[in-house]
């Protein structure tokens, strides 16, 4: 019988994805796999748990960084700006991760019939040695990949159990904040949906503290105090990072970018682009084009 990291190696070198990302046929369920350390990444999380089965990576965000291995697992349970940066692997010891989206349905569903965690500040980025609940949980789901006649019966039976052990389990809870109804956590989590649905428009406050259930200023206040940044300068950072990814998944011109992503003016955008990421928006395309070939 397959280990954790023996399904992850098996199924990530069967099925080799663009940028070490490897897709499943698991809604919410990605491998990551990288034979060499890797460049630093930006990127705007959402609720996810990442188990590292072999190799080594650092996130930050909020002015905090951890550094897991494997038989750890990241999770993030606010949607908040990071960089990451995979610090340990090769061609001999490639980096595998098991990475899974939280669904905060079944979060909430399983945080009602569960005792409420301790009251107090929790941070959003967390890092665990990985259960052996968890993990057993995990490989139970990944071994799904290879009984698709099973697959309709089973996925959402196993993916309720994983979740079952990571609210049971070390991280429990902070994942288990995700589940009440009227904490501000979920109340961001609904404004930030919109800015991800409507990322080229201009969305007001007032329409994104209405989706919260919140006034204004509270709304600005709790949207910064859980994702580290203004409601404007997530939209900016959101608007970044796919225009990032447009450029280099998609090979568009830093213009087409720029306008698909709702910026009307490319200086502009060059500009916070450099900012952000360190360099002009052409050169950074050119240079992860010929780092990939």
């Amino acid at each position: 019988m397959d280990t954790l990291l023996e399904a992850v190696r098996r199924h990530a070198e069967a099925n080799p994805g663009a940028d070490g990302v490897v897709p499943t046929a698991i809604d919410g369920l990605l491998l990551a796999r990288a034979t060499a350390p890797s460049a630093l990444l930006h990127d705007v999380q959402q609720p996810l748990v990442c188990m590292v089965v072999q190799g080594a990576k650092r996130v930050s965000a909020g002015g905090r960084s951890v550094e897991f291995a494997a038989g750890d697992s990241l999770v993030v349970t606010a949607d908040i700006p990071t960089v990451s940066q995979i610090v340990r692997a090769s061609a001999a010891a490639p980096y595998y991760a098991l990475v899974m989206q939280l669904d905060l349905a079944v979060v909430a569903d399983l945080a009602a019939q569960m005792e409420p965690p301790a009251s107090g500040a929790h941070a959003p980025l967390g890092v665990e040695p990985t259960d052996a609940e968890t993990a057993d949980a995990a490989l139970r789901l990944l071994q799904l990949l290879d009984r698709p006649q099973a697959r309709p019966v089973l996925q959402a039976q196993r993916m309720r159990e994983l979740h079952y052990w990571l609210l049971a389990g070390r991280h429990g809870p902070g994942i288990r904040r995700l589940g009440w109804p009227n904490a501000p956590l979920r109340r961001i989590a609904r404004a930030v949906a919109m800015l991800r649905r409507d990322l080229a428009r201009h969305v007001p406050v007032e329409r994104l503290a209405a989706e919260a259930g919140m006034s204004p200023s509270a709304f600005h206040r709790h949207f910064k105090a859980v994702t580290t940044l203004s409601p404007l300068q997530f939209q900016k950072r959101l608007r970044l990072v796919e225009a990032r990814r447009l450029m280099q998944a998609r090979r568009f011109t830093a213009s087409r970018a720029a306008y698909e992503v709702g910026y009307g003016s490319v200086p502009q955008f060059t500009r916070e682009y450099r900012r952000m990421f360190g360099q002009p928006p052409a050169t950074d395309a050119r240079d992860a084009a010929h780092a990939s070939a």
